[in-house]
């Protein structure tokens, strides 16, 4: 069977990359890594060749090319059949597309006021732009999810929607967001997951800075 290549950005920075490798990662799928540090005269020189949108990620599978993390996770689940995948009940996998869906369009103010940034110690940051409605919404969304399930994941155990929720999960823990005890409890558990933990770890061991997303006081 053909190798597969998934080209990444930094682990420090890069929430699209985090989202096809969790998901690689979850399932145990090997896979080869290339990891083509953001902003840099090597990734623009590189990416060219790798990336159709010169954008990260990309997953090489043989002849075959995958661009955007959703279209790299739904190919994976298709042509594998992992076994973390979408819910099975109808209606979480109803809610659980249209929250990915969600995340992968929305959570504007969250995402450009509060990059995702895995090796800066954790520390109370102050509300910006309308990050307050994107907090209500997602504590909302994974409210009624995580009661409906039991937990301790969204839809009850490891699924498609957590993994893409996962760079969120590093920006609440963090920027010390504010969320209802339910959700906190969740992202400690998400925190703990081994790739979480893996990934994390090799953030904090990258010494690129990216300037752009790094905290400005």
């Amino acid at each position: 069977m053909d190798q597969l290549t998934l080209i990444i950005g930094n682990k420090n920075y890069s929430s699209w990359s985090l989202r096809a490798w969790l998901y690689l990662a979850v399932n145990d799928i090997a896979f080869e890594e290339i990891r083509l540090p953001l902003d840099t005269p090597e990734f623009h020189e590189r990416i060219k060749s790798l990336s159709p949108t010169r954008c990260v990620p990309a997953l090489h599978h043989g002849e075959v090319r995958v661009w955007d993390s959703l279209a790299i996770i739904e190919y994976i689940e298709r042509q594998f059949s992992p076994a973390v995948s979408w819910p099975q009940d109808p209606v979480d996998k109803a809610t659980a597309l249209s929250a990915v869906m969600e995340m992968h369009a929305g959570f504007l103010e969250l995402r450009n006021h509060y990059p995702m940034n895995c090796r800066k110690p954790p520390f109370s940051a102050p509300l910006r732009g309308g990050v307050q409605k994107d907090l209500d919404r997602l504590d909302e969304l994974w409210s009624q999810s995580l009661i409906r399930s039991g937990g301790p994941a969204l839809f009850g155990e490891l699924s498609i929607a957590d993994v893409y929720f996962a760079p969120v999960v590093f920006r609440l823990h963090t920027y010390r967001l504010p969320v209802s005890p339910i959700c906190r409890d969740y992202v400690e558990w998400m925190l703990e997951l081994p790739q979480m933990q893996h990934w994390k770890a090799a953030g904090e061991q990258e010494v690129e800075v990216v300037e752009i997303d790094e905290w400005k006081d």
